[in-house]
């Protein structure tokens, strides 16, 4: 894992260097689902994990686009007064970026905290494309090279001199749910889905579980079953 020596931030604002890593079959097992977040958020309730922010919150750049991949956080805040100098740091995050990882940025309403320049960073990077709860600019641009992007508005406002950027890898709130670094992130058109690092092999069984559940159930509807016997299938 590549250590952060760019300088934007003291040492102690960025977390622990190397994220937990998941074993790649349990990636490989969320990436297989076919409604990815419908049946993680379905998952997630079964066990009781809050987890879940709908597209109404977090908003897709791409409709189309599919994400599943570790926490890289940032956490960013309003800046005092405003900066001579970017205070966004999120090329910290970048730089410690490992292939598939999903940039998370804790930001500001109505501010931007990444445009084309850091989205082009992230591609390059390898990472998989980022959740921001807080504004993004230069969409076109970031849909132009498939860097995905799920926040909560777009605005033309730059955030270099109104926000600082805190701490890289710390636990973050996105939606009012805590993110932590190296818990999964799973996206797609519906909304996100943050699954703790230490439950997701738990969650992707129950998952598989629902999956396969509803498979039989939409075979026997093809077959034409009775639908007094269909509602009884179990779930």
């Amino acid at each position: 894992m590549a250590k952060s020596s760019l300088g934007k931030l003291a040492p102690s604002a960025i977390g622990m260097m190397e994220l937990p890593r998941l074993d790649a079959k349990v990636l490989a097992g969320f990436r297989a689902l076919g409604d990815l977040t419908g049946t993680t958020s379905d998952a997630l309730d079964e066990l009781g994990i809050a987890g879940t922010a709908p597209a109404s919150l977090l908003k897709p750049s791409d409709p189309r686009a599919r994400l599943v991949g570790q926490a890289l956080t940032v956490l960013n805040r309003a800046a005092s007064e405003r900066r001579k100098v970017s205070g966004l740091a999120e090329i910290e995050a970048h730089n410690l970026a490992e292939p598939g990882d999903v940039l998370v940025i804790q930001g500001v309403a109505n501010i931007s905290s990444m445009g084309g320049v850091s989205a082009a960073v992230g591609k390059r990077q390898g990472e998989a494309g980022a959740i921001v709860d807080g504004a993004v600019r230069d969409i076109d641009h970031s849909r132009e090279i498939g860097y995905p992007i799920w926040s909560a508005s777009v605005s033309p406002i730059t955030g270099k001199w109104r926000i600082e950027t805190m701490a890289v890898n710390d636990a973050v709130r996105i939606a009012g749910i805590e993110v932590r670094p190296g818990d999964l992130v799973i996206a797609d058109e519906c909304g996100v889905c943050f699954v703790p690092f230490a439950r997701a092999a738990e969650v992707l069984a129950v998952a598989e579980r629902l999956t396969a559940s509803e498979a039989k159930r939409l075979k026997a509807l093809a077959d034409g079953i009775p639908l007094a016997e269909f509602v009884k299938m179990p779930r």
